[in-house]
């Protein structure tokens, strides 16, 4: 699709996008010869800028030091170029309208741009799985969830937008992983305060005894260690694959009530929590939950400068003032390369409600991560950005964010979240169980 929409006019290739919405596309034989396994294009791109993919980056490829810090394995790689205010129209064509907004927001930002690594790459059990489901994953119920799913890419070949989508939302993250890890808000003026937090995560195909009709993604607990203010305070969620047929079960417990309770503001646009409204739930991750809210337009694919390959952010041997900086993150550390994305755009539906009106995400062809979101207000203007910085966990073959970040471009405001620099090594892909994430645990948890 890339080649044919880089010769057509912009009205042309638009309804061309749409048009895929018709066909779905059932040619299996492309996985592996035109498509790469996880259904990005295989070839590079014309100018060779972006480099065809040659099976990602291996486990073993760099070291990883007893305390979990992945050694940078393009360390050192110089930047082909900076990016500033100065020079911003030259490459305006590669970037989003919220990264080009970062320029008029902040006179010193800068992007610095490295040579494309097509590192992803994840397990042949989630290849082979992803393989099936091309004959038998859909949507369900418009869209709002998935049938005859289990666990891999569900569309390694979509042709709609809520296909694409679903890629995202529905993953390979490493099955399970039990983690430390904290978030930031940064004011205008750079004060902070670090959270830190332990999470258990666990996928459907991690939980052992999760029946295979029970209608669960994944199952997860977060508690909050620090500061003294917060300490205790555990969440625990069930996520569906349908979410209109069940919807999302939360429950909190806060240790001044000393009672587990429902918690239903968890989902949509109540705010993430300690992110004082800067993040809202369905921002977490770059988009999760229920898509029901919104109309989806599938743009197309396009090239485009993404945060990747982001091991000079993920160092241990950083300290957070190294990391976080007035208006933005030391834009020493992030790394952009030139990767091919899909584009879609969610539009608000008529009477819902949402504190954004508007969306435009920014998915990676090869991990199905969203890098990058524009997000606009009830007015039509762009209000905030996100971006996502992708790293290689190569050790067990998994693309996942080395930290997320969400700029408010009013306010100069930004909250960074899963930021990992002092936090422990993270324990991947143990089994579950659904007893390590009941209701009944959440006040032991939370003591």
């Amino acid at each position: 699709m890339t080649g044919i929409m880089k010769k057509l006019p912009l009205t042309i290739a638009l309804l061309a996008a749409c048009s895929l919405v018709q066909a779905k596309d059932t040619d299996i034989s492309k996985l592996g010869t035109t498509l790469n396994p996880m259904g990005g294009e295989m070839a590079a791109n014309a100018d060779g800028t972006i480099p065809a993919w040659t099976g990602g980056m291996k486990p073993g490829a760099a070291p990883i030091e007893a305390n979990g810090n992945y050694v940078n394995p393009f360390a050192n790689e110089k930047p082909l170029y900076t990016i500033t205010k100065d020079n911003l129209e030259q490459h305006k064509a590669f970037l989003s309208a919220g990264q080009q907004a970062m320029f008029s927001r902040f006179p010193d930002y800068k992007m610095n741009v490295y040579p494309t690594h097509r590192t992803a790459r994840i397990p042949q059990k989630y290849l082979d799985q992803s393989r099936e489901n091309v004959a038998k994953t859909e949507l369900a119920d418009g869209g709002n969830g998935l049938q005859h799913f289990t666990f891999g890419i569900p569309f390694p070949m979509p042709t709609e937008a809520l296909e694409v989508v679903w890629n995202h939302i529905a993953r390979y993250r490493g099955g399970s992983v039990k983690r430390q890890l904290s978030s930031a808000t940064v004011q205008e003026n750079g004060t902070y305060t670090i959270v830190d937090y332990d999470s258990l995560v666990a996928f459907r195909e991690n939980i052992t005894d999760l029946e295979p009709s029970s209608n669960v993604l994944f199952m997860t607990y977060t508690r909050t260690l620090n500061p003294s203010r917060y300490s205790g305070e555990v969440t625990l969620v069930h996520e569906p694959i349908n979410q209109v047929a069940q919807t999302r079960d939360a429950w909190q417990y806060i240790p001044g009530q000393r009672r587990v309770r429902r918690a239903p503001t968890v989902s949509y646009d109540s705010s993430a929590r300690y992110t004082f409204g800067q993040v809202v739930q369905d921002s977490v991750d770059g988009f999760n939950g229920a898509p029901d809210r919104y109309n989806w337009k599938l743009i197309g694919k396009k090239e485009m400068l993404v945060p990747y390959n982001a091991y000079k952010i993920m160092d241990k041997n950083l300290g957070y003032d190294d990391l976080l900086k007035v208006g933005h993150l030391n834009t020493d550390l992030p790394r952009y390369e030139k990767h091919r994305v899909w584009v879609i755009e969610a539009d608000l539906k008529p009477g819902m409600r949402n504190v954004y009106a508007k969306r435009r995400f920014y998915i990676d062809e090869d991990s199905w991560s969203i890098l990058a979101t524009d997000l606009y207000d009830s007015r039509g203007l762009l209000w905030r950005t996100q971006e996502n910085h992708l790293a290689q966990y190569h050790d067990i073959e998994l693309p996942f964010y080395a930290t997320d970040v969400t700029y408010d471009l009013i306010s100069g405001r930004y909250a960074s979240g899963m930021i990992t620099i002092k936090d422990p090594k993270w324990d991947w892909g143990k089994p579950m169980s659904k007893a390590e994430f009941t209701p009944a645990q959440l006040k032991r948890l939370g003591k």
